[in-house]
């Protein structure tokens, strides 16, 4: 047993069980919120905050001393990149799972972030119960995404991602410039309808263009096909 962990006893559920504390390093550039956060936090009796950044330089040195079992990273640090962190973190600690907190974070975010190794997402508006259920969740080792993406395609897009991994899917070949254009609008979520009618061309055409695209790119659905856009930043 780790002797730096800490000991608590957990819920009571009809039995009497004991068991670690959730350990948490929060990276927050903001004091207040930080604070806050913290506050809140080591009010559970299963969670503890071992550690706390403003998205400084010593981040990293905290996470390697630390060895928490979650970090809660802003996505939006002024003074760090945040991506280099999250990669940095789940490439030296694998075992430290790393969630994302933003305010509304950008679709093309939320794949950099699942690339470089997040599992797990809050809105900064969520509620207490959301984000401090999310920890929870990702310490069992589940992946969370925000719930504004439920039921789009692109949730499916960064589903795929984080059950599978983003690996290098094989390089398009030459596109055509409608067939750019239709990639894009499919990685966007739309519908063969929506991108006949946003391009003035008949489904059919359309129907056409992606098979084509599917052919030049040795893919086998849409959802690869946004899957590579988002990860290419587009062909």
């Amino acid at each position: 047993m780790d002797p730096a962990a800490v000991i608590a006893a957990s819920a009571y559920d009809g039995k009497t069980r004991w068991m670690r504390k959730i350990k948490i390093l929060l990276i927050e550039d903001n004091r207040i919120l930080r604070d806050g956060i913290k506050a809140i936090i080591d009010t559970q009796t299963d969670l503890k905050i071992v550690g706390t950044s403003g998205g400084n330089h010593d981040t990293l040195l905290q996470a390697r001393s630390l060895k928490p079992q979650v970090v809660l990273m802003d996505l939006g640090l002024r003074n760090e990149n945040g991506l280099r962190v999250v990669t940095t973190l789940t490439k030296e600690l694998p075992q430290t799972k790393v969630i994302g907190m933003g305010l509304i974070p950008s679709q093309l975010d939320i794949v950099e972030f699942v690339q470089a190794g997040a599992v797990g997402f809050i809105l900064k508006d969520a509620t207490i119960e959301d984000v401090l259920r999310t920890i929870r969740a990702v310490a069992r080792g589940m992946k969370i995404l925000p719930p504004l993406l439920t039921g789009s395609l692109f949730t499916h897009v960064v589903d795929h991602a984080l059950r599978n991994g983003m690996g290098k899917l094989p390089n398009a070949a030459r596109m055509t410039k409608r067939e750019r254009e239709i990639v894009v609008l499919i990685a966007e979520g739309m519908s063969n309808k929506g991108i006949a009618q946003r391009l003035n061309l008949s489904i059919f055409t359309v129907k056409s263009h992606i098979h084509n695209i599917l052919e030049k790119m040795a893919l086998h659905s849409r959802l690869e096909i946004a899957t590579h856009s988002f990860e290419n930043k587009g062909l």
